[in-house]
């Protein structure tokens, strides 16, 4: 391995990727590991993993990789799903690229994502999949995936409200969140109704650093609806609580099961809880 690639924090695949549906080649980036290029930070209460920055690397963010987006008609998604996209669809996203493009235009004026990826190509990736995941049928599990596209999206979307304070990154950070509840919610009834399933996907994340899995689905939706939930009807608003309360208390529930769980989820799960229930009881107290 050369000096370069030594101290570098990503790479460029060897072979070249063609689009299924342009047909256009090209490389697809992804992160270096190893050699202290990743030094993990804090868990938040959103399920993100932060990662302080090295001397030598600076700051690194794997979220920038995971979604594989052709840089000629802006079709994305997830690796596992890029090359198996149904001959079907083909036809209809390949139509939508001007509206892709016209889209993403609107938020980022200059990407290149045949070169190293920057916050802005990171966003724009999982925009562009929740978008194309539209298209994708049900045995997909689309749904999920456009949930986790958009609550990723949300991150970096406050990543960049932090660079760039003065752009409003956070009042699209907050929609994206709206929207990442929005599918997490589907997903859950979907999965329940046997129209898509959250048990064949690879990783549910919500981050990179551990699959979570169905408790972190349902975890995350009621942090959502908690946290970013419609508000302005008192009688919506806890009714929708009391439902998020009661997703979040299937992840600890009762008996011997909860003890095979991620302690962290457990403790962060049994927060959430506690702090809806005291939202709902400071919401009917007068009634």
């Amino acid at each position: 391995m050369s000096n370069s690639a030594l101290n570098s924090i990503s790479y460029f695949s060897k072979e070249a990727i063609v689009c299924p549906v342009c047909e256009a080649e090209f490389y697809k980036e992804d992160i270096r590991t190893g050699r202290g290029r990743l030094i993990a930070g804090d868990l938040t209460d959103e399920l993100r993993r932060f990662y302080e920055p090295s001397q030598k690397y600076g700051e690194v963010n794997p979220l920038l990789y995971p979604v594989t987006v052709c840089p000629e008609c802006y079709y994305a998604a997830f690796p596992n799903d890029f090359k198996e996209i149904p001959p079907e669809i083909v036809s209809v996203i390949a139509n939508d690229k001007k509206k892709r493009f016209d889209s993403i235009e609107k938020l980022f004026k200059e990407l290149d994502f045949r070169e190293h990826r920057k916050l802005q190509e990171g966003t724009a990736g999982y925009y562009l999949a929740m978008m194309c995941y539209d298209h994708f049928p049900h045995d997909f599990s689309p749904v999920i995936k456009q949930g986790l596209s958009s609550y990723r999206a949300a991150w970096l979307f406050m990543d960049l409200h932090g660079k760039y304070p003065d752009e409003n990154y956070d009042y699209l950070g907050k929609l994206f969140y709206r929207k990442a509840g929005f599918f997490y919610n589907l997903s859950i009834e979907y999965d329940g109704a046997g129209t898509e399933s959250l048990t064949e996907v690879v990783s549910l994340g919500p981050d990179l650093d551990k699959n979570y899995g169905y408790d972190g689905v349902l975890y995350v939706s009621a942090l959502l609806e908690y946290y970013y939930g419609p508000d302005s009807d008192d009688s919506k608003r806890v009714k929708s609580l009391e439902r998020a309360r009661t997703t979040v208390a299937r992840i600890f529930g009762m008996g011997k099961a909860s003890k095979n769980k991620p302690e962290a989820l457990l403790t962060k799960a049994k927060d959430l809880h506690s702090s809806i229930g005291d939202e709902i009881k400071r919401r009917t107290k007068d009634v």
